[in-house]
């Protein structure tokens, strides 16, 4: 039992990740919230047992095991340099997978780096953008696998600890991260995104829950002062159809979508009648003032680092 638990744990760990990416939209997010409430209902977890956590995360556990890490190229001590016509050829491939990376045809691009590096395989700048490529498709072990290569072969190679930087901030090893984006910043200091992504890595390293620790709080008090969202609230809670939810809800023997569940076992439905009933509330909010309730989101996700103006060479 004790196998499952950290199993769940580390489902519900990956779903709280995609939730502050902010990526998802907003019925997509509403989702996932509904998904981990089952898995923590379920399993008898929550995000505070730091001690069911395993030592690596789900993504990397599957990156593992699907083998989707990126294929290892040889290099020799001494390399010898490609034919000129290898490195007509490799730099056509390169090109290629950079237009690939433009359209967001990810794993295309992936294809076209690979190639590239079979035909000259000590090209730092391949390895690096194939890292990018692959911290697209979500593959970060590969994608800091790449990096390694990459610096290996050119240690003065800003955007390579730059994109190391991105891809151990994306597996929350934060730590890491800031050493990489300083070296960055030493080898291109007026680089704005490896500034603000190190600035991003650092706050997130402070954040880090010491062993034991309660997560953060959410600042409900401020919002109970907030006069849209008590007007929201109010105006809510005067709906009939709302007053209908609340009425089943608080009753236990109703269905709280309305009807009495004749002949169903209550606490058979009870996790399900209030799920759906959570959704319904959800959605009222929505209807009912989407700009507060995207301001409430927004103060629910944090911020993650950024890739914006990475230029592949």
């Amino acid at each position: 039992m004790e196998d499952k638990k950290r199993l769940a744990y580390s489902i519900i760990q990956f779903l709280h990740d995609q939730l502050q990416n902010g990526s998802l939209s907003s019925d997509a997010q509403e989702s996932l919230e509904v998904a981990i409430q089952c898995l923590e209902t379920a399993f008898g977890v929550s995000m505070e047992e730091k001690e069911l956590a395993v030592a690596q995360t789900l993504p990397e556990i599957f990156a593992a095991a699907t083998l989707t890490e990126a294929p290892f190229v040889q290099v020799s001590s001494e390399p010898a340099s490609p034919s000129e016509d290898d490195a007509v050829e490799a730099e056509r491939l390169k090109s290629e997978g950079n237009e690939h990376m433009k359209t967001e045809n990810f794993e295309a691009a992936v294809s076209c780096y690979t190639k590239a590096l079979e035909v000259n395989p000590i090209n730092a700048v391949y390895f690096c953008n194939r890292a990018a490529a692959y911290s697209k498709l979500g593959n970060y072990v590969g994608a800091v696998r790449d990096c390694e290569r990459a610096i290996a072969i050119d240690p003065g190679y800003s955007k390579a600890y730059g994109r190391m930087g991105l891809a151990l901030s994306s597996l929350n090893k934060y730590t890491e991260a800031v050493t990489y984006y300083t070296r960055a910043l030493e080898l291109d200091p007026d680089n704005d995104t490896y500034k603000s992504n190190l600035k991003i890595a650092e706050m997130k390293m402070k954040e880090l829950p010491s062993p034991g620790a309660a997560p953060p709080s959410f600042d409900l008090a401020s919002w109970l002062n907030n006069p849209g969202f008590m007007s929201m609230a109010s105006n809510l809670m005067n709906n009939p159809q709302v007053q209908q939810l609340m009425t089943g809800m608080i009753s236990g023997n109703q269905n709280p979508l309305g009807g009495a569940a004749a002949g169903a076992n209550p606490s058979s439905n009870d996790l399900s009648s209030l799920i759906q009933a959570g959704q319904q509330f959800a959605q009222q909010m929505q209807q009912q003032n989407p700009e507060l309730i995207e301001q409430l989101r927004s103060q629910m996700r944090s911020r993650t680092p950024s890739a914006s103006n990475e230029e592949q060479q």
